[in-house]
């Protein structure tokens, strides 16, 4: 009887310790996250550079540019 339930220790421990120590499929949630996280930036950064305080900062600075005497 004792035999018996060290063996289903042994193996319960085993399985435990392989759940525990194995990452398959991390690199495709890393991947998963960079790409909502790469989404998220592209769309903030949309936003900003469309945004009517972009656009007419960067046309002041061009206007400016090209109305300087040289």
């Amino acid at each position: 009887m004792m035999t018996l339930v060290r063996t289903v220790y042994i193996g319960a421990r085993t399985r435990l310790t392989r759940l525990l120590i194995d990452d398959d499929g991390m690199s495709t949630a890393e991947y998963a996250i960079g790409t909502i996280a790469a989404a998220a930036f592209g769309a903030v950064l949309y936003g900003v550079v469309t945004g009517d305080s972009i656009v007419n900062a960067l046309t002041q600075i061009i206007d400016k540019a090209l109305n300087t005497s040289v």
